[in-house]
């Protein structure tokens, strides 16, 4: 079985929607939870969050960034493509109720799992506030969608393009110190912002969870790639998370784990563009597979 690519385009610089023909997996989707894809028989897997789903339509919505050999790979294919392998829903759905008040916190990339959440916590009745921040105005993704799941939308640009000059941590702090009651924080983007929004958080009591994107292989609990330490104890994101309290996590342990395979991530790059590159006709804007 082959999984057919109805929709694709770049939204930003390198970062492209993907919408994917997956009946069952839309079907069985809730909010947080993500799928691994593989390209062809001998591509890479590679775990992305779902961004949004049609369960009528039968769709499963992606969004990536280009980083590594197979997501550049990936932003090639069109809507005339096929994806070999499409598995999920994965990891452990978020715990929505009815709480109060939601404070949603995306940084870059990290805005597309938000936004499945914001519709999540407010059809469970939550008045939603989303803080979306990105480098630059050019970078921000899923403004207008945010908008239309938020109750209160904050930017936040850290070169001061467009909304607050800074961090998302600012708002987030600025939010604690006023009068409104916050319920719940839920923060998402680079392992650095989501350390640092739980930095902020800790004097205040107020619960946060963080989605964690460690290393991750076969998604089911087997490999162990995935494993994180959570109030000292390990844990496997793929079937533990990859939703966890933010105040438990040590941030510094998988930071470092992230970039135990950067020096052959980068490699692989090279081969792959420099391969690409050498095809007949191809340039610096080379477009072949």
């Amino acid at each position: 079985m082959t999984y057919n690519i109805l929709e694709k385009y770049e939204m930003v610089p390198t970062v492209h929607l993907m919408k994917i023909q997956a009946p069952d997996v839309a079907k069985a989707t809730k909010a947080s939870q993500f799928i691994i894809l593989r390209i062809d028989e001998t591509g890479e897997r590679i775990p992305l969050t779902i961004a949004d789903f049609d369960v009528v339509e039968g769709s499963v919505t992606i969004i990536f960034q280009e980083m590594g050999k197979t997501t550049k790979y990936l932003a090639k294919l069109t809507t005339d493509d096929t994806l070999q392998d499409f598995v999920g829903p994965l990891g452990c759905p978020s715990e929505i109720e009815k709480l109060g008040t939601i404070v949603l916190v995306g940084g870059g990339v990290g805005v597309a799992p938000i936004y499945p959440q914001a519709k999540a916590y407010r059809k469970a009745g939550n008045k939603v506030i989303s803080i979306i921040g990105a480098r630059s105005k050019n970078l921000l993704i899923l403004e207008d969608e945010m908008r239309t799941q938020s109750d209160e939308v904050y930017i936040t640009t850290d070169d001061g393009s467009k909304g607050h000059h800074g961090f998302v941590t600012d708002i987030v702090q600025n939010l604690l110190e006023g009068d409104e009651v916050i319920n719940r924080i839920v923060a998402i983007g680079p392992p650095v912002m989501m350390r640092a929004v739980a930095g902020v958080v800790e004097p205040f009591d107020v619960e946060t969870l963080v989605s964690l994107n460690p290393i991750m292989v076969d998604g089911t609990g087997m490999c162990g790639g995935c494993r994180v330490s959570i109030g000292g104890e390990t844990k496997f994101a793929c079937v533990d998370g990859p939703e966890f309290d933010a105040r438990k996590v040590d941030f510094n342990l998988m930071m470092s784990r992230l970039g135990l395979y950067r020096s052959e991530e980068s490699e692989a790059v090279e081969h792959y563009e420099s391969e690409c590159k050498s095809k007949t006709g191809c340039g610096d804007e080379c477009t072949c597979h």
